[in-house]
């Protein structure tokens, strides 16, 4: 499943790197995708939205629909 979870972070990457921010995949721990933002995102007041709303929906939709993502530093 991490590799899906990769995959798909590196398909969704682009997207976030053409508004001037970043997504890094650092761990998964149970259901729990865990990802650091940077640049324009790592402040961004979006930046939950696109969390939750943008990449979660995907995973859940792609991979599996138990999986949460959570942001770290």
């Amino acid at each position: 499943m991490e590799e899906k979870i990769k995959n798909l972070i590196s398909e969704i990457r682009p997207m976030i790197q053409s508004h001037g921010g970043d997504v890094e995949y650092v761990a998964l721990s149970a259901q729990t995708v865990q990802l650091r933002l940077s640049g324009a995102c790592a402040h961004c007041p979006g930046a939950v939205m696109t969390l939750k709303h943008g990449i979660e929906a995907q995973l859940r939709e792609v991979i599996d629909p138990n999986l949460t993502v959570e942001r770290v530093d």
